[in-house]
């Protein structure tokens, strides 16, 4: 193993690395999609945790939509991670030909059974612009941080089809957005996310994802924050010294405000607590799902955008997916539901329920 392979194996990424290839030795390296298509009101997220544990590799695999609330979970053996691209495979240890996930670039799998099945191909990408740094920044440079994290994909289209219990959705040209996450056991003690499309101009695109991060005695709370504007500019907001981002949140509203380089940002968004999914998040060394993270696959969402005090865009969308997540958090959100805290997910109560 080469200096930069070692290198590479704490998680980090040197300047003008690529973030989307597998980090081999880091402890968990999860792919997201999210899938949003505004005329139906229908979004999917697929997930897939490549984690590393004393037993070998595993996955945590997650399958969900609205406004079904369909939701599927599993703990599967067997992962690979691509370290020369963007690629996964989850639930590889008795189906290495079919695993029970498959991801890339162009293509995504998902078979957790015949009532959950998702098979999306992708086209028109709008691939991360900036070739110095990834979704973290400079923070991508320092070794064994708890969470790096990258939106690699923020626009394009998505066509296929999916089996969520008893219904199948058929997508043509939908809008896509997929990012990565990856670290040392899983995820931090606390943490925000929230992702948008569905606006009046459907090449926009929000992301932004903080937490507290650290590394060894090095601790910070840091909220990255990207925005691909409708004329396909993409900015980065987050670095706390030169482009900080001001974040206050609960399971209900999320508030951030960034400014730097000219660019001032401002995002207020909610959603209904009852309305979020329980999603596992894994423990790596402990070969297990826990429940983690509570999601909203829709919610309200509003930004503004100026440059040198100049107005350069607004826009609101009602398809936001926002998250906070936390083990306590998540686990009272369990017990107020009525259910077992021992469960690794839970549906949304729906509306109509």
């Amino acid at each position: 193993m080469n200096f930069l392979q070692r290198y590479r194996a704490t998680g980090a990424d040197p300047i003008f690395g690529s973030p989307t290839h597998a980090h081999p030795g880091v402890a968990m390296e999860g792919y997201f999609w999210r899938i949003t298509d505004p005329e139906s009101g229908r979004v999917i997220i697929a997930l897939c945790g490549a984690n590393q544990g004393p037993e070998g590799s595993w996955a945590t695999i997650g399958l969900a939509a609205w406004p079904s609330g369909f939701l599927r979970t599993e703990a599967l053996d067997g992962a690979w991670t691509d370290p020369a691209g963007l690629g996964v495979k989850g639930g590889t240890a008795d189906r290495q030909d079919s695993p029970a996930f498959r991801g890339g670039k162009d293509r995504l799998q998902v078979d957790l059974g015949a009532d959950a099945q998702l098979d999306l191909t992708f086209h028109d990408r709008a691939a991360w612009p900036h070739r110095a740094v990834g979704g973290s920044s400079g923070f991508q440079m320092v070794p064994k941080l708890n969470q790096y994290w990258h939106p690699w994909l923020l626009g394009g289209r998505a066509s296929g089809s999916a089996t969520l219990g008893d219904q199948t959705w058929e997508f043509n040209n939908a809008q896509v957005y997929a990012e990565k996450n990856w670290g040392s056991e899983g995820f931090p003690d606390s943490w925000w996310w929230g992702q948008a499309q569905g606006f009046d101009e459907p090449e926009a695109c929000v992301a932004f994802a903080g937490g507290l991060v650290t590394a060894g005695p090095m601790k910070a709370e840091v909220t990255g924050l990207v925005v691909k504007l409708p004329d396909g500019r993409v900015l980065r907001l987050g670095n706390p010294i030169i482009s900080p981002v001001n974040t206050h949140t609960s399971d209900e509203h999320w508030e951030l405000s960034g400014r730097g380089f000219g660019w001032r940002v401002k995002i207020a968004a909610a959603a209904p607590l009852n309305q979020a999914f329980v999603l596992p998040v894994p423990l790596p060394s402990e070969h297990r799902n826990v429940p983690g993270d509570l999601e909203h696959l829709v919610g309200d969402l509003k930004i503004t955008v100026h440059r040198f005090g100049k107005h350069v865009w607004s826009g609101k969308t009602s398809l936001a997916a926002l998250e906070h997540g936390g083990l306590d958090r998540a686990r009272a959100e369990l017990l107020r539901r009525g259910l077992d805290p021992e469960r690794t997910s839970a549906p949304p109560v729906l509306p109509s329920e």
